[in-house]
């Protein structure tokens, strides 16, 4: 059981939860580059995206499995792994991807953003956690950032019809992931975060490539190299490498120290769409996004001085 008052910020642990938080935030970046250059569909780019970060997965799940004395998984185990993978790293990636088309990255990644503050409700709400006051103040932070960054937005977004419709599937994703990240704090213990971590996207996958091949004429599928160039970086770059760099940054300094720093997310995803994709950086978004991070960072901290065990 990790013990989460135990861990101290190392310079190592905190460095490598710094890059995990940057090249997650990667992911709109590419996921806007690949459909401004190759008129790429959203459930086309996911189903590349699984494909290319599969291997890694496959090996990892297969020497995690090979390790002694490690328990084997019940039926029970096995269940919860699938439905929170599938709901974790498809559902929520396919909301992420289809809005995406309809609203910049910056926006996305605030929306995104709100997942620390479902938790946190799901927990009082269904879990039966108390809410401290400190919590309460967190929450209203975060929801006044994201008013503010949205208004921001729709200021400059009025002629895109699209708008609430790609917001709405993004608001979709940061629920189901907000349900996966409760669901994994409480399985990670039992099944070892490697294992959990490659189980889960395996299901996941699968639940892409059906959903690939039940909606796609796949004998007329053409694929250009730039397309496969973005698949790769999206594979690797956002997805297979962060995800590591993650669970290994929870294992030195803990999941409270690693949401903390994993804040950084919102900021740097803006920055990027304004150098990368020259999306417009309004004060009033910057603004906002300040603010989403204070309230994620009193989220963080309150679990941090509370939590005993996980």
């Amino acid at each position: 059981m990790s013990h989460d008052h135990k861990h101290q910020i190392s310079i190592v642990g905190f460095f490598i939860a710094l890059a995990g938080a940057i090249l997650f935030s990667t992911k709109a970046i590419l996921v806007k580059l690949a459909f401004q250059s190759t008129q790429v569909d959203a459930v086309t780019l996911l189903f590349l995206r699984m494909l290319f970060s599969l291997p890694f997965y496959v090996a990892i799940g297969w020497f995690s499995s090979k390790k002694e004395g490690i328990e084997k998984l019940s039926n029970k185990q096995w269940f919860q792994i699938a439905c929170l993978g599938i709901l974790g790293y498809y559902l929520s990636s396919l909301f992420d991807f289809i809005g995406l088309q309809f609203v910049s990255a910056g926006l996305e990644r605030l929306i995104l953003f709100l997942y620390p503050t479902f938790s946190v409700l799901i927990n009082t709400f269904y879990f039966k956690s108390h809410l401290s006051k400190k919590q309460v103040i967190a929450l209203i932070l975060t929801y006044i950032g994201i008013g503010l960054a949205y208004f921001a937005e729709l200021q400059v977004d009025q002629a895109n019809s699209n708008f609430f419709y790609g917001s709405f599937m993004i608001f979709l994703c940061a629920v189901t992931y907000s349900i996966y990240l409760v669901g994994t704090g409480r399985l990670v213990q039992q099944v070892g975060s490697t294992r959990y971590t490659a189980y889960a996207m395996l299901f996941a996958t699968m639940g892409v490539f059906l959903h690939f091949i039940i909606t796609k004429n796949v004998s007329t599928f053409e694929i250009s190299t730039s397309l496969i160039g973005y698949g790769i970086a999206l594979a690797i770059v956002a997805t297979v490498v962060p995800s590591f760099l993650i669970s290994n940054a929870m294992k030195k300094i803990g999941s409270n120290n690693v949401s903390i720093i994993t804040s950084i997310g919102p900021v740097s995803t803006i920055l990027q769409a304004h150098f990368v994709l020259g999306e417009k950086m309004m004060a009033l978004q910057v603004v906002g996004t300040l603010i989403v991070v204070v309230g994620v960072v009193l989220i963080g901290w309150k679990n941090k001085h509370t939590s005993t065990k996980n």
